[in-house]
């Protein structure tokens, strides 16, 4: 079934439909040779494998068997979930440990995924864009090529409640760290959102925004230029 990603509704319709998995990995002491491993993935021998499979898949698995097995150890980090996360193997960017990036985002060549950063399903991320250290791209956030989204800023996302228009953060924004841009936002290219503000209104090119609620402060010269450059190394 096909399915529009960029209408909310249709995306939660996505999720909805999603088979709900639960993805287990076991460690077990134990004779398995010769047993029928039916959908679960088994790689060992001598009494030690690991399994790989579908919650419920593994626990009657281990039950049926339990006469073979002397102990074992389970390991999950999900439980019913609708959607997997990203395949990063092909991606020309750097993601660091710790990223949790899920699956239907798109992320440009050379861009920058930091430890921690969370981007959700219909994301957006430019070429050579940064997502600093914790920082948060919501459902169908779209953001521009070298953005810098500083450490602990929130793009919103607009799944609940649904909006029809996603936030737009255009190329070579700089959002100051712990910063909020709320749902449907549209930030102009070349602007600069100050640490911690909270931008609940659209933002034109080439101004700097700050404050709760953000207000434009001054045009972009070049002093501000000097204070928020890119630094193509990092890419």
């Amino acid at each position: 079934m096909n399915y529009n990603l960029t209408d909310p509704y249709e995306l939660a319709r996505y999720i909805k439909d999603a088979k709900k998995s639960t993805p287990v990995k076991a460690y077990v002491d134990g004779n398995l040779q010769g047993l029928d491993f039916g959908k679960i993935e088994a790689y060992g021998e001598n009494n030690f494998y690991v399994l790989f499979g579908d919650g419920e898949e593994i626990l009657n698995f281990i039950n049926v068997n339990k006469d073979k097995i002397k102990k074992y150890r389970l390991e999950n980090d999900r439980r019913n979930s609708a959607i997997p996360m990203l395949d990063i193997l092909n991606l020309e960017a750097r993601i660091e440990p710790g990223a949790i990036i899920r699956d239907k985002v798109k992320i440009g060549k050379n861009a920058v995924i930091m430890m921690g950063a969370v981007i959700n399903i219909g994301a957006e991320i430019g070429e050579a864009a940064m997502i600093d250290m914790n920082a948060v791209v919501g459902a169908r956030g779209k953001i521009g090529k070298r953005v810098h989204l500083g450490a602990g800023a929130v793009v919103a996302g607009v799944l609940e409640p649904p909006s029809k228009d996603p936030c737009i953060i255009e190329d070579n924004v700089l959002i100051g760290a712990n910063s909020v841009i709320l749902e449907g936002v549209h930030i102009g290219e070349g602007s600069v959102v100050a640490a911690g503000s909270v931008v609940v209104e659209d933002v034109p090119a080439g101004v700097v925004v700050a404050g709760t609620p953000a207000k434009i402060i001054k045009n972009i010269d070049e002093k501000t230029k000097d204070k928020t450059q890119i630094l193509d190394d990092l890419r």
